[in-house]
């Protein structure tokens, strides 16, 4: 192949590129993440972006690498004449490259693999709010381990057919969420945790912590399908300021329903759930 093909060639490769990313509607920012969210809203959400970005990039070189030699052999050996080129049966140095260097990318990217695995799995010893989840076909229950209302039951707050339950927690606290299930295996997900856990029915527990870092409504989902109504099995996690947070168990201690306690507390995105798109809520009824 001419040196001007080989240009023409890259030229296009350059070209094909640039316009995957254009008409991806990718920004330059986006295109750089690989297909990563924007961002994460809690504490350990930065870890799992690098652990990400470092796979990718590693993938890339490798890649990279691979490309280069299939291209460097085309233009290189290039049918020249009806000889046939020399055979050569062993190369050792060749045959080392690619047993050493393949164990060697597994094991560094297994080393940040379980790094971050630990990181994002370790549990403190005193979480400043324990929230158990019980998932059920088809709807979640919350209940603030520890805080009691005036019957001496502990605050909960349950989804209903006509009722998408909202899960209030602080920010800037350490969340340590304990989930089980009462029947089949669901999945506790809110997308901006960039995490998501298993749910499983018996005598399992999972569970897993968190501080989140940015106030706002949240939705949240089952990630498992787990029967009919899975698609609709919906509820909406709400950061807020730990001062409006002590209000609302205030208030629920005091009697209140889910709703009512939200108006309580004063919080601004209102008593019901707001972000369960695409599934509209039903809000027939002001249930715990």
């Amino acid at each position: 192949m001419p040196r001007t093909g080989v240009r023409r060639v890259v030229g296009l490769a350059v070209v094909a590129v640039a316009a995957t990313v254009a008409l991806a509607g990718c920004s330059f920012d986006d295109a750089f993440r690989f297909g990563w969210p924007k961002e994460g809203i809690t504490d350990r959400s930065k870890q799992m972006y690098d652990l990400w970005i470092g796979s990718v990039v590693a993938a890339l070189i490798v890649g990279v690498f691979v490309w280069g030699l299939i291209f460097w052999c085309v233009v290189r050996y290039r049918k020249r004449g009806e000889e046939l080129p020399p055979q050569t049966r062993y190369n050792l140095p060749i045959e080392l490259l690619y047993t050493v260097l393949p164990f060697l990318v597994i094991a560094v990217l297994f080393y940040y693999t379980a790094i971050t695995q630990s990181a994002v799995n370790r549990e403190s010893a005193n979480p400043a709010v324990t929230v158990n989840v019980t998932a059920f076909q088809w709807n979640w229950q919350f209940t603030y381990a520890g805080v009691k209302d005036g019957g001496g039951r502990e605050v909960t707050t349950i989804g209903t057919t006509d009722y998408i339950p909202v899960l209030v927690v602080p920010v800037g606290q350490t969340i340590r969420f304990v989930e089980h299930s009462t029947d089949v295996i669901h999945s506790f997900w809110v997308p901006e945790l960039l995490f998501k856990r298993d749910v499983f029915p018996g005598n399992v527990t999972n569970s897993f912590e968190v501080t989140i870092l940015k106030a706002g409504p949240y939705v949240g989902r089952c990630a498992e399908l787990c029967g009919t109504y899975h698609s609709m099995m919906n509820f909406e996690l709400r950061a807020v300021p730990p001062e409006e947070y002590q209000k609302f168990l205030a208030a629920k201690q005091s009697g209140m329903s889910t709703p009512q306690a939200l108006t309580a507390a004063g919080d601004p995105y209102g008593p019901l759930a707001t972000t369960t798109q695409p599934f509209d809520t039903k809000r027939n009824s002001a249930s715990r």
